[in-house]
Parts: C-alpha cells; sequence; structure tokens
C-alpha cells in the first residue's frame, strides 16, 4: 500500500511540475483581478506546506529554504513582498527535492505519531504523519485547481 500511496504522489506532483515548466516568469507573477496570489505564489505554497505538513509537524528537520515561510506560509501574499521571490527553477528543484526526501522518509512512517496532533484552518484534526501527508494530495490538487484559475483569469484581462 506504501509504495502505491508514493506512486500517487508522483502522479499528483507531476501535475504540478507539468503545469510549473510551462509557465514564463512573466506569467507567474500575474494576480489578475479577484485573486490575491499568482501562481508563484501557489507553486512555492505547495512546497511549503507540504515540507510543513510531511517533515515539520514530525518533528523532522524542514529543508525548504527559510525564505519560503515568509513569501509562501499561510495568509502571505505577494502584495506584501518586499524581496524578490524565488525563481520557477528554485521552486521547480525544491518541489523535485522534496518528492525524493519524501520516498526516502516516508516508508514505515505512515503511523508514527505528530510531535502534537495538528488542526488545520479547515478545523481537519490530523494525528500521524500518514495522515498529513494524504492531506497534502488534497492540497497541492486544490492549489493545481487556483492555478489553473488564475491563468484563465489572466489570459481574459
Amino acid at each position: 500500500m506504501e509504495n502505491m500511496i508514493l506512486k500517487h504522489m508522483d502522479v499528483v506532483r507531476g501535475i504540478t511540475t507539468s503545469i510549473l515548466e510551462k509557465t514564463t516568469e512573466e506569467a507567474a507573477d500575474i494576480t489578475p483581478k479577484g485573486f490575491n496570489n499568482n501562481i508563484r505564489w501557489n507553486l512555492g505554497h505547495i512546497a511549503f506546506i507540504q515540507e510543513k505538513l510531511v517533515f515539520g509537524l514530525a518533528g523532522e528537520p524542514m529543508q525548504t529554504p527559510e525564505s519560503y515561510e515568509s513569501f509562501f506560509g499561510a495568509g502571505t501574499k505577494p502584495a506584501d513582498w518586499t524581496e524578490t521571490a524565488p525563481s520557477l527553477e528554485e521552486i521547480a528543484k525544491v518541489l523535485k527535492d522534496q518528492a525524493h526526501r519524501i520516498k526516502e522518509f516516508m516508508p514505515q512512517q505512515f503511523d508514527k505519531q505528530l510531535i502534537t496532533p495538528f488542526t488545520n484552518k479547515a478545523g481537519i484534526n490530523f494525528t500521524t504523519v500518514g495522515e498529513t501527508f494524504l492531506f497534502s494530495f488534497y492540497h497541492e490538487a486544490m492549489h493545481v485547481e487556483t492555478i489553473k484559475q488564475i491563468g484563465k483569469a489572466a489570459a481574459a484581462q
């Protein structure tokens, strides 16, 4: 079962990286009317939140760059950035490296208890690494859909 779940992660991450590869630096920074964030933010947010859900909540070291929390953490937005955000190339590398590290880490970790139970913004409670890891697929897919909607809205403007 673990192998099947890790293969599913590859499918989800493959969809994300495919969209990233088709996105230009210029298009990544468009925040269309009605949106708070852009494509770059959503891609970085996927990387930061998955790192937190899989590694951070398990008490493992997080390996995304320290700046990712201030750029891409919950509640952040490009309008508040005071420094240059990471390039798409850097975000792509973080996403690729992260997937590799997760494949090495996750076997035999699904039932590992989180350091502290975690409740997300929707009020869903998580107690194990496996629960947060599986939820990360939903989170990533939700932001991929947002990326698609931003692309459509930007093209229409």
